[in-house]
């Protein structure tokens, strides 16, 4: 594989190229876990900042976005295989009110290569479904997504109904997507 052929091929969208590139690199021994960190990842950092400097349209984004998914899913076996013992359980998902998965889908993908068991809820997942995982799950972590600024009030509901439902104490909560903050 050229060392920024994958890179290129997701950043213009060109989901059967990558695919190509991504499948010959794995043949040729290629580390998942690198192509993920070095390929996919800023490919996808520079989509963003093309997005965000107005070289960048919705088309592209969700181009690149399939291409990305696409290399993901080809590669998420490769991450996790090897381990025995998981390092923690997740339950992870998009919350209510917003449908975007790439950011939780690559985050996703890097715990279970990371060795973690992963429980993915989806999109639009409300807060009850978080707290039955949770119930059911019993996970070290819950991992709340929201590409949307509207969407980013529900984080604080999904806490909120861990806590009336006495269970945020027995895990931690990570949030992530664009209209987060470290604040």
């Amino acid at each position: 594989m050229q060392p920024d052929a994958l890179y290129a091929a997701v950043l213009s969208g060109d989901t059967k190229g990558a695919l190509a590139l991504a499948q010959a690199a794995i043949e040729s021994g290629t580390d998942a876990g690198e192509m993920v960190t070095r390929r996919l990842i800023p490919a996808m950092d520079e989509v963003g900042r093309r997005f965000e400097a107005g070289e960048f349209f919705v088309p592209e984004l969700l181009l690149a976005g399939r291409a990305m998914k696409a290399v993901l899913n080809l590669v998420r076996p490769l991450l996790a295989s090897g381990r025995a013992e998981p390092a923690g359980t997740v339950v992870i998902g998009t919350v209510q009110g917003d449908l975007h998965d790439i950011g939780k889908n690559l985050v996703g993908a890097l715990l279970e290569g990371g060795g973690f068991e992963i429980h993915d809820l989806g999109v639009d997942v409300s807060p009850s479904r978080f707290v039955d995982a949770v119930w059911r799950y019993s996970p070290d972590l819950v991992a709340l997504s929201a590409l949307l600024t509207t969407t980013l009030p529900a984080m604080k509901t999904v806490v909120d109904a861990l806590s009336a439902a006495g269970v945020r104490g027995s895990v931690k909560v990570i949030v992530g997507g664009a209209p987060v903050t470290r604040e």
